[in-house]
């Protein structure tokens, strides 16, 4: 057994070292809760001086004095003039009064208005008598007949340019036969206007007998 001192020396060395370390480790925890590392600080830094320093009072400076005031001259009044009139002799004066003779303006003679020209209405013309319309032989073998009364309006040239029942015959084929009548070969003298031939309306009659 020659080795075993070595070793029970070898241990108690490393149990030295792992205790002093726990020592160290444990005060310098105590020493932080204590407040020895303030007191450290303080003892190597010292007391810091504080000193409040107060501002001096400001002055007021008193404002800069107004600027001089200027008198303005009053302007210059030139001194008034004197006029002295003194009469003298006028010339008589002589009045000259100048007449000028202004002569009529001739009017001119006054034209008689032209007599008007009457209106006249539309007429028959003599040499193209209105013709009979055709007696439509439905009508006249239902013994339909009478008179239709016509509304013709006459253009200037003297065809009719349209037509249109008044007044009915009662029978409507009746009625219908005067108007193509009236319109396909009737003509008529115009009415006139200030001598000037007008389309004009014009009323007439168509008797349908059933002796024709």
């Amino acid at each position: 057994m020659p080795y075993a001192p070595a070793d029970g020396s070898f241990l108690t060395r490393r149990t030295l070292v792992f205790l002093l370390i726990v020592l160290l480790h444990v005060g310098m925890v105590w020493a932080l809760n204590s407040g020895l590392s303030q007191r450290v600080v303080q003892v190597v830094l010292g007391p810091i001086e504080t000193r409040m320093i107060d501002e001096a009072p400001k002055v007021d400076e008193p404002p800069p004095p107004p600027p001089p005031k200027i008198e303005t001259p009053p302007p210059f009044v030139p001194p008034p003039e004197v006029a002295i009139d003194i009469p003298m002799d006028a010339p008589p004066a002589t009045a000259i009064t100048q007449t000028t003779t202004v002569k009529p303006t001739a009017q001119p003679p006054i034209q008689p208005k032209a007599p008007a020209v009457p209106s006249t209405s539309p007429k028959v013309d003599p040499r193209r008598p209105p013709t009979k319309p055709d007696y439509p032989a439905s009508s006249r073998r239902a013994g339909e007949a009478g008179t239709v009364v016509l509304d013709l309006y006459i253009l200037p040239n003297g065809r009719v340019g349209d037509a249109r029942v008044q007044k009915s015959s009662g029978f409507p084929r009746l009625d219908e036969a005067a108007v193509k009548e009236a319109k396909r070969s009737w003509r008529f003298q115009p009415g006139t206007e200030n001598g000037q031939p007008v389309a004009m309306w014009h009323s007439t009659k168509v008797t349908f007998n059933l002796t024709d």
